[in-house]
């Protein structure tokens, strides 16, 4: 079979779908015309459900927030959210309540992407089609974006949960001792290159005007190179923004290194609304138009179904 008897038989088979698509559509119709006082409340009581399911205080909202791992690791901080996930949360925790109480539900934690290799996150891959391997959209080892829902009637208890869910998951030994390892680390990697800074900075200096007081420069150009008096002098500002730039992130890291787990934001609100009615008003409809039209089939059926029945 070469690739256009392959097209061709695709082309087929979806024509064959589609018209048996029909057909079912057609019975269905066919069902509903002449066994309407089955298949009507049916679809009334699913239009009914929808309606009451998707009602303004029960509208379902998403909320995320982007979380800093400061010494564990991914698969350290999984096995302890794993306990959340599964609402198998330490009854003696704060957390317990929101928990089990179903106020908040759906927790997740979705990979943060850097695609340009600056330590900065880039995106968060909510279709999780990332790859550990990839070298290109690099899954960061140290964030993580965290998710759960909430009903509209509970927004209000967003900033309880985030610190029931920040206490619960800093209390866990394993990500405490990874923490006490990590945090005198970043303190000397701090200190040790605000001093490579100072150094860089003093290099710059003297090699600029050390015995070169008495010469003004003459000449410049965009390259990077000044002339002093006969003497042809080499500019460090890409090694200066460099440094600059390891300093600014390794700061900003600090900044935020005062627990095991902490969030760059607080959580906030995603405006799309999970369980939106006119998703649902489809969704249930088809759902009772289904369940009438089997029993539909079912009464007009009878008769051939008690006959196979009493088949010995």
């Amino acid at each position: 079979m070469n690739f256009f008897d392959l097209c061709v038989a695709c082309c087929r088979a979806i024509g064959r779908g589609f018209a048996a698509l029909g057909q079912l559509v057609g019975r269905m119709t066919r069902l509903t015309y002449r066994y309407w006082w089955i298949v009507l409340p049916f679809v009334a009581l699913a239009l009914t459900a929808a309606i009451y399911y998707t009602r303004s205080d029960n509208r379902s909202y998403k909320v995320n927030a982007i979380a800093f791992l400061n010494g564990p690791t991914i698969s350290q901080f999984e096995q302890t959210y794993a306990t959340i996930q599964s609402r198998m949360v330490d009854p003696n925790a704060a957390l317990y309540e929101y928990s089990h109480s179903l106020t908040a539900t759906h927790f997740t934690d979705y990979r943060v992407i850097d695609c340009l290799d600056d330590e900065s996150a880039d995106y968060v891959d909510f279709k999780r089609k990332s790859s550990s391997t990839d070298t290109v959209k690099v899954q960061m080892p140290d964030r993580l974006c965290l998710q759960f829902r909430v009903k509209s009637r509970n927004i209000h208890l967003i900033p309880q949960i985030e610190n029931a869910l920040l206490e619960y998951l800093n209390s866990d030994k394993a990500m405490q001792q990874a923490y006490k390892a990590y945090l005198p680390n970043l303190q000397e990697k701090v200190a040790f290159n605000h001093r490579q800074a100072q150094k860089l900075d003093s290099l710059t200096s003297c090699y600029y005007f050390s015995n070169a007081s008495n010469a003004k420069p003459f000449d410049g150009n965009a390259n990077g190179v000044n002339f002093y008096g006969d003497r042809r002098v080499r500019l460090f500002l890409n090694e200066i923004y460099k440094q600059q730039e390891h300093l600014q992130n390794d700061d900003y890291r600090l900044q935020y290194a005062y627990a095991p787990v902490v969030l760059e934001n607080h959580f906030a609100t995603d405006g799309r609304i999970v369980n939106g009615r006119l998703k649902y008003l489809i969704i249930c409809f088809l759902f009772g138009w289904s369940c009438g039209c089997i029993l539909a089939e079912l009464i007009d059926k009878r008769k051939q179904i008690i006959a196979w029945l009493r088949e010995k």
